[in-house]
């Protein structure tokens, strides 16, 4: 039969491995450094990946294609290990989802990490671009959405801010903001989120987070407890 699919250009892929994060049946997977179609099966054909290319690599056609099987990409997918939604992946290991159940409350350290600043990351990944709109750690979460250069900029970041939160890093200004408000839009309608905080620079350009919080979240129609913090450059 004759469908649309989705088509990657070898050439132009950098193996970045974003599309493989952005594709809900599994259908993408690196090979040899490349993104690969695995099976024609597998592809629905929306193109959920376009989005998360830099290099414009994919494209939608439409070929002589075998018919999208969802049983098929069920069943696929529990083999692979999926579980709460959230795919294990098989691009870059950075892109690996990750909860670390240990340091999600503050408190002070003992023994020999005593006398050393504690972390209070609780998932990765933590990069807007990279975060899975469904992975489990954002079920009932309290978010913390940061301006990359907060984290600079404040000393005690990590207790004051990250503990007992799901942080969730970008810039405003270098990042593709349209992109990162379609996954914030996709994040909210997915979970129910128990709070969002956001954390800004006092630079013009960073206000451009928390208008792309609020806009995401009118778009999805989340209410939730949500509030500001500005940080001083000095």
């Amino acid at each position: 039969m004759k469908r649309k699919i989705v088509c990657i250009d070898e050439d132009k892929c950098n193996g970045c491995g974003l599309c493989i994060d952005a594709c809900h049946e599994g259908a993408l997977q690196l090979v040899d450094g490349k993104a690969k179609l695995v099976s024609d099966e597998y592809c629905d054909g929306l193109g959920d990946c376009l989005p998360e290319c830099p290099t414009g690599a994919i494209t939608i056609i439409e070929r002589e294609a075998e018919a999208f099987d969802e049983e098929l990409v069920k069943a696929r997918m529990q083999e692979r290990g999926e579980k709460d939604g959230a795919p294990l992946r098989e691009g870059c290991p950075g892109q690996n989802i990750c909860q670390f159940q240990n340091i999600r409350t503050p408190g002070p350290e003992t023994g020999k990490n005593a006398h050393k600043p504690r972390s209070y990351l609780g998932q990765w990944p933590i990069q807007m671009s990279l975060v899975n709109p469904q992975a489990g750690y954002l079920k009932d979460a309290d978010l913390l959405i940061a301006a990359d250069c907060t984290a600079y900029a404040h000393g005690n970041f990590h207790e004051e801010f990250m503990a007992g939160r799901i942080t969730i890093i970008g810039c405003p200004k270098l990042d593709r903001a349209e992109e990162h408000k379609a996954k914030l839009v996709e994040i909210f309608r997915n979970n129910p989120i128990n709070s969002v905080t956001v954390v800004k620079m006092e630079v013009p350009c960073c206000q451009g987070l928390a208008h792309l919080v609020k806009q995401a979240m009118q778009e999805a129609g989340t209410r939730v407890l949500y509030s500001e913090v500005t940080l001083p450059i000095a």
